[in-house]
């Protein structure tokens, strides 16, 4: 049984509130699991966050109370090593957290009571001059674009909505430019390259089903039409939960992958640069709470 664990959390995730985080504490004391808080404001506060917990322990339990962005902060500032890591959903999407099953904050201190945990695979994206780990996805082309257009006033108001909004403005000034990608060799030109680490995107909407945190690998998924209605057959398939056709998505596997060209990337739903980039799968980083 772990004790003390260190509760990261984020003021400014989507669905954070005093109240949430009251119950948080409580529901860990009530099973022995008294928690250490860390209010960060902001991502880039995990890195010295994270850096002090390695100094006081040298097997760290972290939980993240926010959302997923957090979490990408959180395993930056860590890096690969002997720590256990938890996830609650208090954040504006929450992928991670539905990709482990949890539907519920109590059902989320549950799963941490009971202190089953799994291998997490993760990726390593590296730019010309940053590297970054992601846990769920990397995306490169419209989806980057989307995410790097999201303004944050927008996002603390919309919450969801400010990507859709980010799409809307996009879509106005569409860019037709494709990009090649190579996944372990095996080259692909497309418009948008998702490297998905995990089989959810978005939200609830499985782009991956054949994806897995827990594997090493990712399965990537390149949007070879450079057109509006490739993107609307996607979200419908998307929406209702229905295989991609290949004549608009093709599949890829692999281990390493390279996006070649300049096109926006994001990680985990933030924008992190342009490329070109390499990504190369990372297993054994931590142990995750399921």
């Amino acid at each position: 049984m772990y004790t003390s664990p260190f509760l990261v959390i984020n003021p400014d995730s989507g669905s954070f509130s005093r109240r949430r985080i009251a119950q948080v504490v409580d529901g860990l004391r009530r099973c022995g699991l008294p928690p250490v808080i860390h209010p960060i404001r902001n991502p880039a506060e995990a890195l010295p966050c994270c850096q002090a917990i390695r100094r006081v322990r040298e097997h760290p339990f972290i939980i993240v109370a926010a959302g997923d962005g957090t979490f990408n902060a959180v395993i930056n500032g860590l890096g690969p090593g002997p720590a256990t890591l938890a996830v609650l959903p208090l954040g504006t999407s929450n992928v991670l957290a539905a990709e482990v099953g949890i539907s519920s904050l109590a059902d989320g201190i549950a799963r941490i009571c009971a202190g089953r945990t799994m291998p997490l695979s993760v990726g390593l994206l590296e730019l010309a001059a940053s590297r970054r780990y992601f846990a769920l996805m990397a995306g490169s082309g419209l989806d980057g674009a989307v995410v790097e257009g999201v303004r944050a006033r927008e996002k603390r108001v919309l919450k969801q909505g400010a990507y859709a909004l980010s799409a809307f403005r996009t879509a106005l000034g569409w860019d037709k430019g494709m990009q090649e990608v190579v996944a372990d060799g095996e080259r692909c030109l497309c418009h948008t390259a998702v490297v998905c680490n995990a089989s959810r995107y978005g939200g609830p909407f499985r782009l991956s089903p054949g994806s897995d945190l827990f594997r090493r690998g990712f399965e990537v998924a390149c949007v070879t039409s450079s057109h509006r209605r490739g993107y609307l057959t996607i979200a419908k398939k998307l929406l209702m939960g229905q295989p991609m056709p290949e004549t608009v998505v093709t599949r890829l596997t692999a281990t390493e992958v390279e996006l070649r060209g300049t096109k926006p990337i994001q990680l985990d739903g933030d924008f992190v640069g342009h490329g070109p980039a390499r990504i190369t799968a990372v297993a054994d980083f931590a142990r995750l709470i399921v």
